[in-house]
């Protein structure tokens, strides 16, 4: 279906304007590190390596040739911007429903409904309370798989609780009305992350349904030094990805189901901070995890492996200094397939199916915060072939496909605490 609010040049408006959703800003060291400029998109020749800032770390040697810098493609592909919307609060992610419309999430603690014409219904109600410090707030929004019979979704969002917050997941039946908003009912918390942590960084996280019963769940590792090595725990909640069913149960052959001491719902483990996953054409997982300066990686996780942070990690922490003992590879952990330094902070990916972009049919889309665009990523033998950017002079939060086979990104401008949605399509 393609949405009638697609009109060339146009830039619509919302009239859900900034004081009341006014708030601290929300960049982070992972994304926008010191001295650290975004990487100038289309600075390098075809053929050439997308990414033409220096290393963080040069000293630092990829396992294997296709492991970081890909070459661009040989043409790149000509596409067009549209701001359809502006001036929103500041926006974690969005998803279609079935009849095109687009269901938003505010990190604040808001979720909307924004129609064909452009314009955003009153806020959902029934949400729950969220603790929207720092990285915290109402995060990602994923459709069950049934959800034209159900109306139910997911949602994940840092959790305040005694003593602290942690991510968490709930489910929900979205009943709509007809002003274009709605409410939440049956609201239900079916899996939160443990331990409980005083912290405002690094809550992850991304929903990925799966099939008809099951999803996955991305969460951080919390970010400080006294807790983030519980990232290689397998008692701690702390820095994994989950394979649970939409009642938030660990599904049967989890790899860690039997194991003593460890958590059922864990499918791997190592992982730093993900904001960005997605389901290949084989239905298989992919994430993006955010490195410190440089050691943003691409991951394929597979049941029960380990992907090494906080002990085998690419770049270098924030203050310069190495990453645990500057060790890259390990044989108890996994490479990542791909790793760029400087980072691109991703936030936000989709795997891009269709005619409408039939350069990108195959890759996967992602959101950079620092490269302040999308990055696109295609694979041959489950390595990355090429790597193309797409700037956008802003950035990315969350990246879906749309109905009409255009892409769709959530952008943020920190300084006022505001987001646009831009449609990137095919220019012909």
């Amino acid at each position: 279906m393609k949405l009638s609010l697609l009109l060339a040049g146009t830039a619509l408006s919302f009239s859900l304007l900034a004081p009341a959703f006014a708030q601290d800003d929300a960049t982070t060291p992972e994304e926008q590190v010191e001295g650290m400029a975004p990487a100038e998109g289309g600075g390098a020749a075809a053929g050439e390596p997308a990414e033409t800032q220096p290393p963080n770390a040069p000293d630092q040697q990829p396992a294997f040739p296709e492991q970081t810098r890909a070459p661009q493609p040989a043409e790149p592909t000509p596409v067009r911007q549209e701001v359809i919307a502006q001036n929103l609060p500041q926006l974690w992610a969005m998803e279609f429903l079935p009849d095109g419309r687009m269901l938003v999430t505010a990190k604040q603690g808001a979720m909307y409904i924004v129609n064909e014409s452009g314009d955003a219904g009153p806020e959902i109600s029934g949400l729950p309370e969220v603790d929207a410090r720092g990285q915290g707030g109402l995060l990602d929004v994923a459709l069950a798989a049934d959800f034209e019979e159900s109306g139910r979704i997911f949602f994940s969002f840092a959790e305040p609780r005694e003593g602290g917050n942690g991510t968490a997941l709930a489910s929900a039946i979205l009943v709509l009305d007809e002003a274009g908003g709605g409410a939440l009912e049956d609201v239900s918390i079916i899996f939160s992350q443990e331990p409980t942590y005083d912290g405002d960084k690094h809550f992850g996280s991304r929903i990925v349904p799966a099939g008809d019963d099951m999803l996955y769940l991305t969460v951080g590792e919390r970010s400080d030094n006294e807790v983030r090595d519980q990232a290689q725990e397998l008692a701690s909640g702390f820095g994994k990805v989950f394979r649970i069913d939409y009642e938030g149960n660990a599904i049967e052959d989890n790899p860690f189901i039997g194991t003593e001491g460890a958590l059922p719902e864990i499918w791997s483990l190592g992982h730093r901070n993900t904001q960005s996953a997605a389901l290949d054409g084989e239905g298989r997982l992919w994430i993006v995890e955010h490195g410190a300066r440089g050691g943003d990686e691409l991951n394929r996780p597979e049941p029960g492996l380990n992907y090494g942070w906080p002990d085998v990690a690419y770049g270098i922490e924030y203050s310069g200094d190495p990453i645990g003992g500057g060790i890259t590879a390990d044989a108890e952990t996994e490479q990542p397939v791909y790793y760029w330094d400087p980072v691109i902070a991703p936030s936000g990916m989709a795997l891009y199916e269709g005619d409408a972009i039939p350069e990108w049919d195959g890759a996967f889309i992602i959101g950079g915060l620092v490269s302040t665009g999308l990055v696109v990523i295609h694979l041959d033998d489950d390595l990355v072939a090429s790597e193309e950017r797409i700037p956008l002079e802003t950035r990315v939060r969350d990246v879906r496909t749309g109905p009409d086979g255009a892409v769709y990104a959530v952008t943020e401008n920190p300084d006022n605490g505001t987001s646009s949605i831009v449609r990137i399509s095919r220019d012909t």
